[in-house]
């Protein structure tokens, strides 16, 4: 190993130790806080109530209100009023209905549970996976793999040689498929690759499309494929995707039930339980790159690994997920969100693995959208794609439609009119907005009234005190309105712009929240940023409402990067039709 891989995997252990202390100091620092301030921000619920045992660990609580900032998929730990105490009980969050949760106790008394079924209390928690990263990162400098190739690859030492004949074979397949021009170019060079290859997925490009694709072909060849991601959704949309393109393909994921609900194949808690160690031939497993690490797949040797979301993926979770393969294909978008970490100003705080090869001449963008009318994709086209990106021809002139309705609302509403800013005159609101909850419910209701969907509906927002707002707010309209509304609510996707990467509607709200200026200027890194905007705007296929103060678009950071970031949002609302209440 040269100095400059030795140097790469030292600032790597670095940076992981760094970033789990300052998880750790940011957690103790939060817990030592009243606990009326911690439920003030959203951080802590109380009064909690043990409804029953749901077996294996799963625990049904009720509360009287919730306007807490969690949501499924968050470690929290139950205590009675010492988080480090003797009853604490560490628990995933994998059902919220609001005032009804479902968690997975993953450690603890929780024998207390039932001896105390009142009074409980829930905090924020963390789960320290700094050692799977530790881990990996020294069998990266201990074995063949990751000193002749992953080392090397990294420190663009190496670079990929493409197959011309099988460029040409996979060519001729992804046309013969239907695939578009720049879909084809794609999935060929991915496909004959020697090393790795990117594919940039602009919204609604189809790279999921390509990602099935790819792996159909491979897994014809006979080759072994792992799927994987930074998320279990983005992992069941893939293998969802891959099994419809084709049924006949082995196809499985390896994890624990309770990430399934939207998974369409067969999962298996283990690779030794799946059966698919005794198929001859190609298959595609789909698991996290923790499961690499883990009795789940552990030892379990692939060809091809496959990145999806790849542009929130750090550099020590890629690491972890190569060293199952010897061939790496990252589908991303670096215009898309970065990876989350505490660090974010720091050399590996931002970089995804994406971003980190990009521009070494190994990669592909999609550029025909299949979700945005020509309308929704031209900002965003000219602003992060240098214009590259424009609608199909089924696409550009599609529009909202509308049966009746509200009329009240019929000018913000109007087919004609895709991009709105709704202005409103509030000041002062920081992560929570009573106004534009209040509007967006209704909207949201004069959107249904119109015959759109509840399905076909989403609305993002910044924070997730915002989003338990307008929840709540919806919720109670419509069981006020029907009987039916417990479906049409769950059918409504209100969350943060992170939940909806990846996700498309026909109509997208989007509740900028914040009218504090000097609340806008501090948080300007997370407010501002470019990527966010990207996302937020770009998933509805016909209509984007924006609701917001005209008093934020006035923020001055000082940081000169953040006040560029500042005059694109300025950029879009001029771009708008500008309705003003």
């Amino acid at each position: 190993m040269n100095s400059s891989s030795a140097s790469l995997l030292q600032r790597l252990k670095q940076f992981v130790h760094a970033e789990a202390e300052t998880q750790r100091i940011e957690l103790r620092r939060r817990l030592a806080s009243p606990l009326a301030e911690r439920v003030e921000r959203g951080r802590a619920l109380v009064d909690l109530h043990v409804e029953k045992m749901l077996g294996e660990g799963v625990v049904r609580l009720h509360c009287d209100l919730n306007e807490s900032r969690f949501r499924e998929g968050d470690l929290l730990v139950l205590h009675r009023g010492d988080p480090q105490g003797p009853d604490a009980v560490q628990c995933l969050l994998e059902y919220d209905d609001e005032t009804l949760l479902e968690v997975t106790c993953t450690s603890g008394n929780i024998a207390a549970l039932l001896d105390q079924r009142s009074g409980w209390i829930a905090d924020e928690s963390m789960l320290d996976l700094s050692q799977f990263y530790l881990d990996a990162l020294d069998a990266v400098a201990d074995t063949v793999r990751g000193r002749d190739l992953i080392l090397p690859m990294m420190g663009d030492e190496k670079r990929p040689t493409l197959d011309f004949e099988a460029y040409q074979r996979s060519l001729e397949d992804a046309y013969q498929a239907g695939l578009n021009e720049s879909q084809c170019e794609a999935v060929a060079q991915a496909y004959a690759t020697d090393l790795f290859h990117l594919i940039q997925g602009p919204p609604g490009t189809g790279k999921t499309l390509a990602l099935a694709h790819l792996v159909r072909q491979l897994v014809a060849d006979g080759q072994r494929v792992l799927v994987t991601a930074l998320t279990h959704r983005a992992i069941n949309n893939a293998l969802n995707k891959i099994a419809r393109v084709d049924p006949s393909l082995p196809v499985c994921k390896i994890g624990l039930e309770t990430r399934t609900s939207d998974l369409e194949v067969e999962n298996y808690r283990n690779f030794a339980h799946s059966g698919f160690g005794d198929i001859a031939g190609g298959y595609a497993i789909g698991a996290t790159p923790f499961a690499t690490r883990s009795e789940r797949l552990s030892g379990v040797e692939f060809d091809v690994v496959i990145f999806d979301e790849a542009s929130q993926v750090t550099l020590p979770l890629a690491i972890m997920g190569m060293l199952a393969g010897v061939k790496y294909i990252f589908i991303g978008d670096e215009h898309q969100l970065p990876p989350v970490t505490t660090l974010g100003a720091s050399e590996f705080g931002k970089a995804s693995i994406f971003s980190y090869l990009c521009g070494r001449g190994c990669e592909n963008m999609l550029n025909i959208t299949y979700r945005l009318n020509a309308e929704l994709a031209d900002w965003p086209s000219r602003k992060f794609y240098e214009g590259a990106i424009v609608p199909a021809p089924e696409a550009a002139a599609r529009r909202l439609k509308l049966q009746g309705g509200d009329s009240q609302w019929q000018a913000v509403l109007d087919p004609e009119k895709p991009l709105v800013f709704l202005e409103l005159d509030h000041r002062n609101c920081t992560v929570k907005c009573h106004a534009e909850a209040e509007i967006v419910g209704e909207l949201v209701q004069a959107l249904m009234a119109g015959k759109v969907k509840p399905a076909e509906i989403g609305v993002v927002t910044p924070y997730r005190a915002q989003g338990r707002l307008i929840r709540n707010r919806l919720r109670t309209a419509m069981e006020n309105e029907s009987s039916a509304a417990g479906k049409a609510f769950h059918d409504l996707v209100v969350d943060t712009v992170e939940r909806m990467q990846g996700q498309e509607r026909e109509v997208m709200l989007v509740s900028l929240t914040t009218s504090s200026l000097a609340f806008a200027e501090q948080l300007a890194d997370f407010y501002f940023q470019p990527e966010r905007l990207n996302v937020a705007i770009t998933r509805p296929r016909t209509k984007l409402i924006i609701l917001g103060s005209p008093r934020v678009l006035g923020a001055q950071p000082e940081n000169p990067e953040h006040l560029a970031w500042v005059a694109l949002l300025n950029d879009l609302v001029d771009h708008c039709h500008v309705i003003r209440l």
